[in-house]
């Protein structure tokens, strides 16, 4: 944990002395996809430095947040995950992360996107109340292929393509105007913003199970 202390005897304070770092939520983020070893979370938040990310680390294992385990042989690989303390944490960032993508702008020149941010961002944006009926959804954000499948009501993120989806997404910077509301979806058709392989229903169908809300109304002065 951080030497850094607010000085306040306060459950939040107390959150962000263990999570509020510079690349804290970033690295619990990646690991409420899965377990991953170091070299994973490099990768996926490459312009962390190296011994950033380990003293991240080492501070939320410190902290009962993370835990360190060997894989069974023949695999001498050591892998993150979130405790069961850690792994409390999802609703958590799930609502952060909704909160700051109704004003996420248009994705800067530098910015990635990479499969545990997507995979997260799908799940965060998911409305088990419009499901309707079971699907499979197949995302392809140029080389990365990700797959959506809603089975029961339940929603399963994984990375890959699927044998036989339902709808074929071909998308990109114009994924978030599209589940926020400010491109519908013939508009997104229509423009080569989105291109698809299926039923252009289930395109209608898929911003009502993946949805961003507007922002509440600002009360600054214009």
């Amino acid at each position: 944990m951080s030497n850094k202390t607010y000085g306040q005897y306060c459950g939040l304070a107390n959150a962000l002395e263990l999570i509020g770092e510079r690349w804290a939520l970033l690295i619990i983020r990646d690991l409420l996809v899965g377990p991953r070893r170091f070299s994973d979370l490099h990768a996926g938040l490459p312009k962390i430095p190296t011994n950033i990310l380990t003293t991240r680390l080492k501070e939320l294992e410190q902290s009962g947040i993370v835990a360190r385990r060997a894989l069974p042989r023949p695999s001498k690989s050591v892998v993150y995950e979130l405790t069961p303390y850690g792994l409390e944490l999802e609703d958590a960032v799930k609502a952060l992360g909704l909160w700051g993508a109704k004003t996420l702008a248009e994705p800067r020149p530098e910015d990635i996107i990479t499969p545990d941010s997507l995979t997260m961002a799908l799940r965060t944006t998911f409305c088990p109340d419009a499901v309707k009926q079971n699907l499979n959804y197949e995302l392809r954000f140029g080389d990365l292929i990700l797959h959506a499948q809603i089975q029961d009501g339940q929603l399963t993120v994984g990375q890959g393509a699927l044998t036989a989806p339902d709808l074929i997404i071909y998308t990109g910077p114009a994924f978030k105007s599209l589940i926020a509301g400010e491109l519908s979806p013939q508009a997104a058709l229509n423009s080569g913003a989105v291109n698809l392989k299926g039923p252009p229903e289930l395109l209608e169908h898929f911003v009502e199970l993946f949805r961003i809300p507007a922002p509440a109304a600002s009360n600054k002065p214009a």
